[in-house]
């Protein structure tokens, strides 16, 4: 898990200035793609735009949420069980981005009405991205068009209720909302469709309604930022209990879902002492005062 640090801890504070700093983001990993679908993803939303670009870390604001894309080759791809649900607000934007997105890339469910919505489809796009694009109201979801996704199959399957759980027990603010569950079948009473907010980033979350054969990957991670290292130890402590450790601020926490725990001002730690980046590489969980006395 070891890339070019001072060009991504450049990234990960590239939004706090520009004013739309968020705790938590999403981070994609790409085969050597990391631009280019970046600035592809900059063409279905109004208003995004690229921050940062290095050769191994890219940054953008994507239709107002944060996201960095990672040149890591090909060890790891995005698959299904994290995809970004796009709120649309007319028929029109719903199929406008349908088109764009398929138009290189592949339908899991298509274009059509369903129950939950009059117009919805699940695409990934030509870099393995998942999208879920529906017709709804941005209102209801605080006016945060994309939300990251989770979903429970495979070795996962019905654990989404418990990952709830897990995730409320973690973040102090956090709020569950919209539950949903199945009715019947072998996967009754599980998760059909819920939404949780942590520090007021919205996340979906949803237990497979069909058998797979994937589970989550580091092909999509999540970024907390951390102001102190209290907060570090914390998070990390509490995901690694049951799950795994990695390098360089990786881990996964029991289901899983990859993390990556960085200290905010990272950039600034890295940029003041010229060894702190070697000794990060050394690093699993990552130590704030070992980074700035680095020898």
């Amino acid at each position: 898990m070891i890339y070019d640090l001072i060009f991504l801890a450049k990234c990960y504070s590239s939004f706090a200035e520009k004013n739309m700093k968020k705790e938590i983001y999403p981070a994609l990993w790409f085969d050597d793609k990391a631009k280019e679908a970046l600035e592809f993803y900059t063409t279905l939303f109004s208003g995004s735009e690229i921050l940062d670009v290095t050769p191994v870390v890219v940054s953008a604001n994507i239709g107002g949420l944060h996201f960095i894309g990672i040149n890591g080759g090909p060890l790891y791809l995005p698959n299904p069980s994290i995809s970004f649900m796009v709120v649309c607000e007319t028929i029109e934007e719903v199929n406008n981005l349908y088109s764009k997105i398929t138009a290189a890339g592949n339908v899991l469910m298509p274009l059509k009405s369903y129950p939950f919505s009059k117009r919805y489809a699940w695409v990934s796009d030509q870099y393995g991205v998942n999208w879920q694009i529906y017709l709804g109201n941005i209102d209801q979801v605080n006016h945060q068009k994309i939300i990251p996704t989770l979903m429970f199959g495979y070795s996962q399957q019905g654990n989404c209720q418990n990952a709830l759980s897990f995730y409320q027990s973690i973040f102090k603010n956090f709020e569950l909302r919209a539950v949903q569950r199945y009715s019947e079948g072998a996967i009754q009473n599980q998760i059909m469709h819920a939404q949780f907010i942590i520090n007021d980033f919205i996340f979906g979350a949803m237990d497979s309604a069909v058998s797979q054969d994937f589970t989550f990957n580091e092909g999509v991670s999540f970024v907390i930022e951390c102001e102190n290292q209290d907060e570090i130890d914390y998070y990390w402590e509490t995901f690694t209990h049951d799950g795994t450790e990695s390098q360089c601020g990786w881990c996964k926490d029991q289901f899983g879902v990859s993390w990556q725990i960085v200290p905010k001002n990272l950039n600034i730690v890295l940029a003041e002492n010229p060894n702190a980046s070697a000794a990060l590489q050394q690093m699993k969980k990552l130590v704030i005062s070992e980074l700035q006395n680095a020898q």
